[in-house]
């Protein structure tokens, strides 16, 4: 730490140790019971926080294929969302679900559904908070796709050339592009 420090004043003998710096494992008892309180909180809203907010990356890889203008690799997208979201808060309907904090083409996107390989086809899907009619104007608008409407009913379904589609989803929208796996070549 140091060499003892001698008072060279005239008069003075006194023998001094020098001067500690204060660092956090010196403190005293109370000081470190409020850095561990801190801590053990910060811990405790790091694991109920919501979802971590979109990589720059997310409208290129999950807008694309959600707009089936990319290859559907539910591998890929388990790993992506997992990469930047953290793992899938459950399994249900052959798909993993994710909560994002994300935004395609001014839609509030909470949930990203990615197939398991349970099913016969590989799928992305997403959850927006606007209503279809407002987000099939978003993407006409943002992405340049257009969506038909398949039938006459109240709450149709929305189509796209390439194969994505609009649903209702209660009052708000989901949004998918699903695919027949590959088949095997024969031998």
């Amino acid at each position: 730490m140091g060499e003892l420090q001698v008072n060279r004043q005239p008069g003075a003998h006194a023998v001094r140790a020098p001067r500690q710096p204060r660092s956090m494992f010196r403190q005293g008892p109370r000081v470190r019971a409020g850095l561990a309180a801190s801590a053990l909180a910060l811990s405790l809203a790091l694991a109920g926080a919501p979802a971590q907010a979109a990589p720059s990356t997310f409208g290129p890889v999950i807008g694309s294929a959600l707009l089936c203008r990319s290859e559907l690799n539910n591998a890929y997208f388990y790993q992506y969302l997992t990469q930047f979201f953290g793992p899938s808060y459950k399994r249900e309907g052959g798909a993993y679900w994710f909560r994002t904090d994300a935004t395609l083409w001014g839609a509030q996107v909470k949930e990203v559904m990615v197939s398991d390989d349970s099913s016969d086809l590989v799928f992305i899907a997403a959850l927006t908070e606007s209503k279809p009619e407002e987000l099939e104007k978003s993407l006409r608008s943002g992405a340049g796709t257009a969506f038909r409407a398949v039938d006459g009913s109240r709450y149709p379904l929305r189509k796209s050339n390439p194969g994505s589609t609009i649903a209702y989803a209660n009052d708000k929208s989901k949004i998918y592009c699903a695919k027949f796996k590959p088949q095997a070549p024969l031998r």
